[in-house]
C-alpha cells in the first residue's frame, strides 16, 4: 500500500471518529436538556401510570351567560349593547382576559381589529364591526390617568 492510500484510509479513519464523538456530544447534550427541562425524566419513568388531568368547568350550564352586578360572569366582559356579539366573535379565537386588559380608543380597535384581519385569519366581521367596536370604544376605552389624588388624614414628621 502506497504512503498516499495510507494516508487516506488514516484520514476516513479520523473523519469517521470526530463524526462518532460529534454524535455522542449531540446527544449528550439533547439528554442534558431534556434532564433540565424534566428532572423527573418522566419520559423514562414506566412505573406509573399516567393519569388524564380533568379540568372542571365551575360554571353551571344554566348559568352560562349569566349577569350579575353587570358583569357577564362566563367573560368577565360589561354587560352593554353589544355583549353576545363581542362575546360570539371576540372569545371564538382568545380569551376574554385578552379584550379587557386592553384599553384603546375606537381608532385603535379598529386598527387592531385590521391587524387581526391581515395577520391572524380573523374573518370579515361585517356589520358586527361597528356593533364590536362600539362596546368596546365605550367600556375598554383608555382610563385618563391623570395626578394621583392629594394624601389626607396623613401625620407628617419632619426627618432629623
Amino acid at each position: 500500500m502506497s504512503e498516499e492510500n495510507k494516508f487516506k484510509d488514516q484520514a476516513k479513519q479520523v473523519y469517521r471518529m470526530l463524526i462518532m464523538v460529534w454524535c455522542v456530544v449531540l446527544l449528550g447534550t439533547v439528554f442534558a436538556i431534556y434532564a433540565l427541562v424534566d428532572p423527573s425524566l418522566s419520559a423514562f419513568n414506566t412505573d406509573e401510570e399516567l393519569q388524564p388531568v380533568v379540568v372542571e368547568n365551575t360554571i353551571e350550564e344554566d348559568d352560562w351567560d349569566k349577569i350579575e352586578d353587570g358583569i357577564h360572569l362566563r367573560t368577565g366582559f360589561v354587560d352593554d349593547d353589544g355583549l353576545m356579539t363581542v362575546v360570539n366573535n371576540c372569545t371564538s379565537c382568545h380569551s376574554a382576559k385578552m379584550v379587557t386588559q386592553n384599553r384603546m380608543t375606537k381608532e385603535r380597535w379598529v386598527a387592531t381589529i385590521r391587524w387581526m384581519q391581515e395577520t391572524q385569519n380573523l374573518w370579515d366581521l361585517g356589520k358586527n364591526e361597528d356593533i364590536i367596536v362600539n362596546y368596546l370604544a365605550k367600556n375598554y376605552a383608555p382610563k385618563s390617568m391623570g395626578r394621583r389624588a392629594n394624601l389626607e388624614n396623613v401625620e407628617w414628621y419632619e426627618l432629623n
